[in-house]
Order: C-alpha cells, then structure tokens, then sequence
C-alpha cells in the first residue's frame, strides 16, 4: 500500500541539493520552534520577576500540573492531526474518576447473589481506562459510521459523559479512596502521591507515554496514516488507507489517555467528584495548538505539544505566583492562544509559497 503524501508538503524534501540557507529557511525554522522559544522566554521572564520561581519544588508543583495538560493533549493530537477534534475528554475524565471511585468504595455487585465483589487496585485501573476507551470508541463510531460532524459528536458526549458521571452517585463524592486491608484494594493513593527517583508518577507517565506517541506518529505505519488522513482524507482512502478504522482509533486513544487523567486526578485528591475535568478540553486544544500542530490536520506532532502544555504551566503558576488575578490570567491565556493560532496560519502559508518556489527552482 502506498501512503499518500500529505497536502501540507514539507518543504525540506524539495530543497535541492547545494542550495544556500535564506533569510525564508530562518523564518521558517523559528516558526516551526516557537512553542520553544515561548517556553525558554516565560521561563525567563518569571525567574526574574518572580522570587523563587526557579527552584525544584516548584518545578515538581509545575511539572504535576503540566502532566495532566500533556497527557489529554498526545490523545488531542492524534485526533486533531486527522482534521477532527475532540470536546469531551474532561467529562470522560470525571466520569472514569467517578467510575475508580465506585469500584474502589462500592465494589460490584454480583447478578443473582447478594454479595459484592471489590476488584483490586490494578484491576479497578484496567476497568477505568476501558470506560474512557469504550466512549472515545463511540465518539469514532458516531462519526465515522453516523457521518457525524466531530464537534457535534463529541459535543453531545461531553454532556452525556458528565450525566453519567452524575448519575453514578447521585452528583456526591467518592471521598477517601484509600481502599481496605480486609478487602486487597488498598494503594490507589499512589498513583497520585507516589515516586520514584524523586519524581512523581504522573510526571513519568506523561514522560513515557509522549515517548511512545511520538514513536507510534513518527514511525509506524498507523502514524503515516494519521497525518495521510489529516493531508487529504480522501486521496487517503483512494490509496487503501481504512479511513474509519484509524479515525475510530484515535478517538479511542483520545479516550484513554481521558481516563488516564482521570484516574490520576482521582488518586491525587484521594476523592472522585463527578465535576472533574470541567473544561479540561480547553487546556488541552491549547497545548496542542500551542505546540504546532495544524487545526486543519496534517501537520504537527506530539512533542511539540508537550511543550505547549509546559508553556501553559509554567505560564500558569507564574501569573498565579506574582499574584495576577484569576480574571486577567484568562485573558493572557486566551491572548496566547489566539496568537498561536495566528502564527500558525502564517506559518501555513509560509510553507506553500516555500513548497512553490522550490518547485520553481527544481524546474
């Protein structure tokens, strides 16, 4: 099978042999790394305006916050490197915390037996990320097999993900997740409270997983289809790509990594509330616009998005630590993205008239 070249060509590869670095390749470089540059200046910038902004125990505060952004932006990015998008991976976060809660407080209650089975903490974890895999699943199938606009679909699971999450216990609380002895469920505290080497758990997932998804987008077949469908979805299809198929994948690892979220939150606060994630969406949309991928499709990757969710961190906790008001912090937040989104349709342009002068050249 052939995979077709993207509709976003890069134009490096049509960069002939011997030709001179321009005042244009320099441009072009600083836009491809300006998620960044924009994270060294905050750094910067708060580490002077800010007293004891630079020290280990804020950057593990900065780091815990990030990890949350980073991990709902890699599932983001693959469903926006398509060309969809997805609105709902906040409910899916506090309906799975809501469901480790239940399973963890309440256990299962057993068909045609009174009794009531507590599965254990590994199993209660396999159980929630199968919940946020099942939704994103559906959010594929509605748009793929429905032919389902992927803001209305993903709209509508929003709303239902949070009804459901309200609905497993009646829009209380699951506190004190702490498990029993007497039981085996005990340790989900870990998760969120735990280290290793010094650096908390959630940091490392988010270290591990952008890894793997930065392997999976950049060197394996379903990642070349990822940015094919993302480039043009129909010269995909004509080239045999099953376009319903890696559309409903990523959708489903939109999902998962929800429900990673989710339980990580959950076992931070030792407490599931089915409000958890409330406009966690937003954040994650940033990071990855922040981070270069294209809302259009095609064009971007996972790192880049790691980086945007650092700059929204650190961007964060630096406006909360000089003392900025809540109100102005989401005005500056909303004024950068904004201007994300700006540079990144410059840069879109940037590489077309690239791609045709080199074009020219080569004739």
């Amino acid at each position: 099978m052939t995979t077709p070249t993207s509709a976003h060509a890069d134009p490096a590869v049509l960069t002939p042999p011997g030709r001179k670095f321009t005042r244009t390749d320099v441009q072009e470089l600083l836009l491809k790394a300006r998620a960044f540059i924009v994270l060294i200046v905050v750094v910067v910038v708060f580490s002077i305006i800010v007293p004891n902004f630079v020290n280990a125990a804020n950057f593990e505060i900065i780091g815990k916050h990030v990890a949350i952004n980073a991990i709902l932006g890699i599932g983001m990015t693959f469903v926006i490197l398509t060309g969809g998008i997805d609105l709902s991976v906040g409910s899916i976060v506090g309906f799975t915390a809501m469901v480790a809660g239940m399973l963890i407080n309440e256990g299962i209650a057993l068909p045609f037996s009174s009794s009531v089975a507590y599965p254990s903490i590994w199993l209660v974890i396999v159980l929630s990320l199968a919940a946020g895999s099942l939704m994103g699943a559906v959010n594929g199938l509605l748009i793929t097999r429905l032919n389902v606009a992927p803001f209305i679909a993903t709209l509508g699971m929003l709303y239902m993900a949070r009804g459901l999450a309200l609905l497993i216990n009646d829009g209380n609380t699951f506190p004190n997740l702490v498990g029993r002895p007497e039981l085996g469920n005990e340790g989900f505290a870990e998760l969120g409270s735990g280290e290793l080497l010094g650096i908390n758990w959630s940091i490392w997932i988010m270290v591990v997983l952008g890894l793997l998804a930065a392997f999976v987008a950049t060197r394996t077949p379903f990642g070349k289809r990822v940015f094919a469908i993302g480039g043009n979805e129909r010269v995909a299809e004509l080239s045999g790509i099953k376009v319903k198929r890696v559309k409903t994948s990523v959708y489903m690892i939109s999902g998962f990594c929800s429900a990673i979220v989710g339980l990580i939150v959950a076992s931070q606060l030792v407490a599931a509330h089915p409000a958890t994630g409330q406009f966690f969406e937003l954040n994650a949309i940033a990071a990855v616009v922040l981070g270069g991928t294209a809302l259009a499709g095609g064009r971007g990757g996972v790192l880049g998005t790691v980086i945007g969710a650092f700059v929204i961190g650190v961007l964060g906790d630096g406006l909360i630590m000089k003392g900025v008001s809540s109100f102005w912090q989401q005005v500056i937040k909303g004024l950068v993205i904004v201007l994300a989104v700006v540079i990144d349709q410059a840069q879109a342009r940037m590489q077309e008239r690239l791609a045709l002068q080199r074009q020219q050249e080569l004739a």
